[in-house]
């Protein structure tokens, strides 16, 4: 019996995060600072999941929670059916062959010392005793599934550029065949083109290898290409969520509104348009975390209520779930179309074309 031949039932759920709260201490006799506040999120096995906010929303922080490399204060965190909310270092170092990462500097975690074989060998290495044979072919075949020849396996680091260096990252998650892939902005550092590579080549190793995705990104355009899901952050609060296609088309949350006017057109009028619109939302910015709505400062339709009480996440019309006390009001007339900035398709025929 499987889910494709009963559609009622679903597979269990690779990830689920229920609740989470991280919080970071501000100094002696001060109150924590809350970054995550009651998140609730789920990934499917083969699903890829978007978490989408401007800088501060803790998008990041949901992604090291689930890691590890951040502290939980409330709310738990299962992966494939185990909590793993106070998992120590030996489970968790059992983990990583399961769940691994792609941060946004892959330079950064590459050591300038070691060349690329090196380093994707020690990855393997950490995972048991694997023969040396079978570790240099291993190495080889995964470089070549990237886009690199198997001699970038005797290349270092600052041999490569930016984009290439971010296929090693993938290689070097992609070597242990884990189950789960945190994607924290992957793409934001890299040229257009070059995002539109590696934004393809995932696709197309989830399809392979059967991967699931936690992708973490600020812009919307990006999200809807590769994912399947979005959830959309503000200061720590999930502010609207649902099939990524339904909220890019009509996003049914002020804040995922402006999200998508903050994004660059090619229209020098309708540019003018956004950043006017911008002007007015910012002169009603202003004040702290309050009992209501985090965005009800920065919201030009926010009301008494919104100041008052926080909006629970309400699910609507499409299987979305908005958290806004107004979302009825502002969602009875013709929905907003918002113009798709298309993601260049580009495929890799020669390994010449990765020199960019």
């Amino acid at each position: 019996m499987n889910s494709a031949e009963f559609p009622d039932l679903q597979p269990a759920p690779l990830l689920e995060v229920q609740q989470l709260a991280v919080e970071y201490h501000a100094g002696h006799g001060r109150a924590p600072m809350r970054a995550v506040d009651g998140v609730d999120l789920t990934i499917a096995p083969g699903e890829t999941v978007g978490l989408v906010g401007e800088s501060g929303s803790g998008k990041s922080t949901i992604g090291r929670a689930i890691l590890g490399l951040a502290p939980i204060a409330e709310g738990s965190v299962r992966f494939g059916g185990l909590d793993i909310t106070d998992a120590g270092y030996r489970e968790r170092a059992r983990l990583s062959a399961d769940l691994q990462v792609v941060f946004q500097d892959p330079f950064s975690s590459l050591s300038p010392t070691r060349t690329i074989g090196q380093t994707l060998a020690e990855t393997l290495r950490v995972h048991g005793r694997i023969p040396k044979a079978e570790v240099d072919e291993r190495v080889e075949a995964i470089l070549r599934r990237v886009g690199l020849g198997p001699e970038a396996a005797r290349r270092y680091p600052a041999q490569f550029s930016g984009g290439q260096r971010q296929r090693i990252a993938i290689a070097r998650a992609l070597i242990v065949r884990p189950k789960l892939v945190v994607c924290d902005e992957p793409v934001s550092s890299l040229d257009l083109s070059v995002q539109a590579q590696v934004l393809n080549l995932l696709r197309e190793l989830q399809r392979d290898f059967g991967l699931s995705y936690l992708f973490i990104a600020h812009d919307l355009s990006v999200v809807r290409y590769l994912c399947h899901r979005v959830v959309i952050l503000y200061r720590g609060t999930v502010m609207e969520q649902g099939d990524a296609s339904a909220i890019y088309a009509a996003p049914g949350h002020p804040y995922t509104r402006a999200l998508l006017e903050s994004a660059p057109v090619p229209d020098p009028q309708a540019q003018r348009r956004r950043r006017a619109t911008q002007v007015r939302q910012d002169a009603v910015s202003g004040g702290g975390r309050s009992s209501g709505c985090p965005f009800a400062a920065r919201c030009r339709h926010a009301v008494e209520e919104c100041f008052r009480s926080r909006p629970a996440l309400e699910t609507v019309a499409g299987g979305s779930a908005v958290a806004c006390h107004r979302w009825a009001d502002l969602n009875q007339g013709p929905a907003e179309r918002h113009e798709e900035v298309p993601i260049q398709t580009v495929r890799v025929t020669d390994e010449a074309t990765l020199r960019g």
